[in-house]
């Protein structure tokens, strides 16, 4: 499973992240990227939000006023089917190796999306991404490959 990473979002706390054109991703996250609730967000195991471009375009589809970094994702990509995702998958992204660690469940911070939106991805939790953590430090920008490297043991 291929893909490409469409945006790299940061943002210096909370919603929405905007578009970088290359960040420095270390084991805590994106160098300029900080999150509002750290002891919700972020940390070694929840160091990026992943995010594919069709899931929020799905979402947008439905209604929802998004945009890429609206959802609070560090890396919007295309081509990664989110649905075959599983906990410990490790991904090349540019210079960088993320391993998959949970999905992401959403927030009271998604409500200025409107109310309706948290009950959408809640029953359908591949709509809130995934959280990762670094295994490679590295540069990432946007129109790099995303590749599935392998499952972590």
């Amino acid at each position: 499973m291929n893909g490409t990473i469409l945006q790299v979002n940061i943002s210096p706390g909370g919603l929405p992240k905007r578009p970088v054109r290359e960040a420095l991703l270390s084991p805590l996250g994106f160098e300029g990227d900080a999150h509002a609730h750290p002891k919700i967000h972020g940390g070694p195991a929840k160091a990026i939000l992943l995010i594919p471009s069709e899931l929020t375009d799905l979402l947008i589809a439905r209604g929802f006023p998004l945009f890429y970094g609206a959802l609070g994702e560090n890396l919007t990509t295309q081509g990664i089917d989110i649905r075959s995702l599983m906990p410990r998958m490790r991904l090349r992204c540019g210079a960088a190796v993320i391993e998959t660690t949970q999905l992401r469940r959403p927030c009271n911070s998604l409500d200025v999306y409107g109310a309706s939106l948290r009950p959408v991805i809640e029953a359908d939790p591949a709509l809130g991404g995934w959280y990762a953590s670094v295994v490679i430090p590295g540069h990432v920008r946007g129109g790099d490959p995303v590749a599935v490297l392998d499952v972590a043991v």
